[in-house]
């Protein structure tokens, strides 16, 4: 019997899985990491893409060899997928504001100033 063996020149998973009677384990699947870069000091990071990895170590080492090539960088950040939690979608009204505050904007004095003009 034959053990599974990583040929970095196939193509397709698919052609791999062919040449073995048994698929590989689920333990030789690595994680994605969501790959954050800062330009410059003092800048935000923002997001550039994902890298499969087995752990920290290496996503930072397969960040840097696929994002920090092409453009400036002073620091990467790698976070495993698993740990960003995001809003669903279908709840978007815990974006819409509970009542009227433009008071708090420059333009929200507007109408004010016309009422106490007489305007209507």
């Amino acid at each position: 019997m034959r053990e599974w063996q990583f040929n970095p020149y196939h193509q397709r998973i698919e052609d791999a899985l062919e040449q073995t009677a048994t698929p590989p384990p689920a333990d030789t699947e690595w994680g994605v990491w969501e790959v954050f870069q800062q330009d410059r000091r003092g800048e935000h990071h923002h997001h550039v893409g994902s890298v499969h990895a087995p752990d920290a170590e290496m996503a930072l080492v397969l960040a840097k060899e696929n994002f920090v090539r092409r453009g400036p960088c002073v620091n990467l950040w790698v976070v495993p997928s698993s740990a960003i939690l995001a809003t669903a979608y279908e709840d978007a009204d815990i974006f819409q504001t509970t009542s009227d505050k433009n008071y708090r904007e420059a333009g929200g004095y507007r109408s004010f100033r016309q009422k106490r003009r007489g305007q209507p």
